[in-house]
């Protein structure tokens, strides 16, 4: 029967030729032969399998017997044995049908082998009129397996810094490694699989069979945890779930801070925690904080040899996890400065702080003999700076304004047990590289600082300026909910409202239906001519941070000619506006880089269809960010790669903030046919989870 198992003895002497004119088939190599889908292996490299596997061989005909393109027909005759109980040997014979030459052939042992047994098996091909020599001949090798119908036992799961609830109910914390323990009792796990929630999750493989694995863990997050593991054998079969639930508290606070607000004409800083730190002549308290922080002032520092604080002492310890963190803002660049440093044997363990460069000025955090270097330091700007070494991993990171720069690098920190510093470094004739500028909320952790937790330090909660929600005016002005600078009315321009009685027309067909306001009970109707509305002066400060969102339908399909929902000029061109670009069915966010006619512009942009009188409209959004120097539109609470760019340098703008127009050439253009709601203006850049709260009658919760 094709394909059926040939019980008898299989004939002839392996290589033997049965015409003279034939050539026997090729010895099939062990490289084309798989047990199980895994490479052919026998000894100490025997394959395990959880179940009868699948054989596999590719075999081949000589080319020389056949024609180009003809068919060289091979079958395969496998056989496989192995010892039983009673030490009696035991053999099985399998034939494949006949293929053509090079093709897989297989067989799948039958189901009634024995288990925890070595079995072996060889093949060889047969082209129906010589066979080829066995696999196992010659230079070639049998292959082995082992099939195991037994499943592993459960690992039990062991932390000495993370113990299970009922020993210690919260433990420390965020930002401080845990290293787990996973063993199974069965001496042939060889690996384990293993969950966190929200990740890592991965294979964690065994240095021999029957080894326990540790693996490292740094929460993230607080709360509620736990880990999910499964042990793996050497067949690949899996134990049942092994759960260890454990509770994370949040992040330690640091083990040094200075917020560096004391009065002015103070000598030395009080310390929040650690010891307080004596400054030279050269620091001046009482300075000017960044807005949106919770610093309410500052040290400067002159960049003399007086110029500086020191407690005297060691803030961290540098052959371990710490991150040391700053609120800068440098009086210079051109040079390079240290915010914060820790002496060692006549050289610093570490310096934080700006390094010039022939490229130009970079922030920089080195340790260990390398340097990690990222974003761009601007005269008089604030940056939030932070340096993070993970003894863990032996990395090096450099945070700025809350995001990471530059590449992580590995360091071997040297130790460093001499004073902490600010504002200078020590060098190998005395203290260099001192800082010029001002100094604010200096922290010290003995751990590592998690992303999210870099992001916090670093925020600048944007400050609400305004927010209309046109909803009535009078005489032309219709006012900030707050009671701030209103917004006037031009020609062309009106509040849209329904009346309270307004009707139903499936219940008075004869009545003329009026679709509700975009947001509330009102929102400002744009003719496209000659509408517009205005403030007296500017919105947003365009120089810095800002935030700006507004609700827009257009009234038609296909506009005729480029829309501006909202633009703010500078003396020759606007600073930035937000219009619709009917040619690519986009709305953009468009901002010169100087305050120049034809000045080359940043245009980001996202595709939405124009709106045509229907519907709710759109939610948009723009973002300036100064300390990440970019850009960003959102419609609808989104953006995308193409909806941010990069703007290094904002400028002031004075002109009034437009509604429904922007400025062409010498006068007013891009008049928008719509209406236009729910405008909300903020310093400070909001991050993304803010920006689908906009559009609204309320304003987002910053939290």
């Amino acid at each position: 029967m094709v394909g059926c198992c040939a019980a008898a003895l299989l004939a002839g002497a392996a290589g033997t030729a049965n015409a003279v004119d034939n050539l026997p088939p090729k010895q099939p190599l062990v490289k084309d032969l798989q047990t199980g889908g895994k490479a052919c292996a026998t000894g100490d490299d025997t394959v395990y399998v959880s179940q009868p596997p699948r054989l596999n061989a590719v075999l081949f005909d000589p080319e020389e017997d056949n024609q180009p393109s003809e068919f060289s027909p091979v079958q395969g005759e496998f056989e496989a044995w192995w010892t039983d109980a009673t030490g009696a040997e035991q053999r099985r014979t399998y034939t494949t049908i006949t293929l053509d030459s090079g093709s897989p052939q297989h067989w799948t042992i039958p189901s009634d082998i024995p288990a925890n047994t070595s079995i072996s098996w060889h093949v060889r091909a047969n082209d129906g009129k010589a066979t080829s020599p066995w696999s196992d001949e010659g230079d070639g090798s049998v292959c082995s397996f082992v099939y195991d119908d037994v499943s592993p036992e459960k690992a039990t799961i062991t932390s000495p810094e993370y113990p299970e609830p009922d020993d210690v109910f919260w433990v420390d914390g965020v930002g401080v490694y845990g290293h787990f323990t996973m063993d199974s009792p069965s001496d042939d796990v060889v690996s384990y699989t293993y969950s966190f929630p929200g990740g890592p999750n991965g294979t964690a493989a065994a240095d021999r069979p029957g080894a326990a694995v540790t693996l490292p863990y740094l929460p993230l997050t607080s709360g509620s945890k736990w880990l999910s593991v499964h042990a793996i054998d050497r067949s690949g079969r899996s134990s049942g779930e092994s759960r260890y639930e454990f509770n994370v508290k949040a992040g330690r606070a640091p083990v040094a801070h200075w917020k560096l607000d004391d009065p002015a004409g103070s000598r030395s800083a009080a310390a929040e925690t650690g010891s307080a730190a004596r400054a030279g002549t050269g620091a001046t308290f009482g300075g000017p904080s960044p807005t949106g922080t919770g610093a309410t002032a500052t040290v400067a520092l002159d960049g003399t040899g007086h110029g500086f604080l020191t407690p005297d002492a060691p803030a961290a310890d540098l052959r371990k996890s710490f991150a040391v963190s700053a609120w800068v803002r440098p009086a210079e660049t051109g040079r390079t400065m240290t915010v914060a440093s820790q002496d060692a044997a006549g050289k610093p363990g570490f310096t934080l702080g700006l390094r010039a460069q022939d490229s130009g000025p970079a922030w920089s955090f080195a340790i260990g003999g390398t340097r990690i270097t990222g974003g761009a330091p601007e005269t008089g700007e604030w940056a939030h700076v932070l340096g993070l070494y993970d003894a863990e991993t032996g990395k090096a990171r450099l945070y700025v304004n809350g995001r990471e720069v530059g590449t992580a690098v590995e360091a071997t920190p040297t130790e460093a047990s001499g004073a902490f510093q600010i504002g200078r470094a020590r060098g190998a004739d005395g203290y260099r590289d001192r800082w010029h500028g001002d100094v604010g909320d200096v922290q010290v952790h003995d751990r590592v600082v998690v992303t999210d937790e870099a992001t916090e330090l670093a925020q600048r909660k944007p400050k609400l300026l305004g927010h209309w929600s046109l909803e009535n005016a009078t005489d032309g002005v219709s006012p900030e909910q707050s009671d701030g600078a209103p917004l006037r009315l031009g020609t062309g321009a009106s509040i849209y409202r329904v009346a309270d009685d307004s009707c139903i027309p499936e219940v008075d067909p004869d009545c003329t239906y009026m679709p509700p306001p975009l947001s509330g009970d009102g929102h400002l109707r744009l003719d496209g001519e000659t509408g517009y509305a205005s403030m007296d002066g500017p919105l947003v400060d365009t120089a810095d941070s800002f935030s700006v969102g507004v609700v827009v339908r257009l009234a038609d399909s296909e506009p005729a000619h480029p829309m501006t929902v909202l633009s703010q000029a500078g003396e020759h061109t606007d600073a930035f506006k937000v219009r619709y670009q009917p040619s690519d069915h986009t709305w953009q966010l468009v901002m010169p880089v100087r305050d120049e006619a034809g000045a080359p512009e940043r245009v980001v942009s996202r595709s939405e269809s124009a709106d045509g009188g229907e519907g709710q409209g759109h939610r948009l959004a723009v973002v300036y960010d100064d300390g990440a120097d970019t850009i960003t539109l959102y419609v609808d609470g989104y953006t995308s790669a193409g909806a941010t760019a990069t703007f290094p340098d904002g400028w002031h703008s004075g002109g009034a903030l437009q509604v429904g127009r922007a400025t062409v050439g010498d006068g007013w253009g891009e008049y928008l046919h719509g209406d236009v709601d729910e405008i909300q203006a903020y310093s400070g850049a909001l991050r993304d989870r803010d920006i689908g709260a906009l559009g609204w009658i309320t304003d987002p919760c910053l939290c």
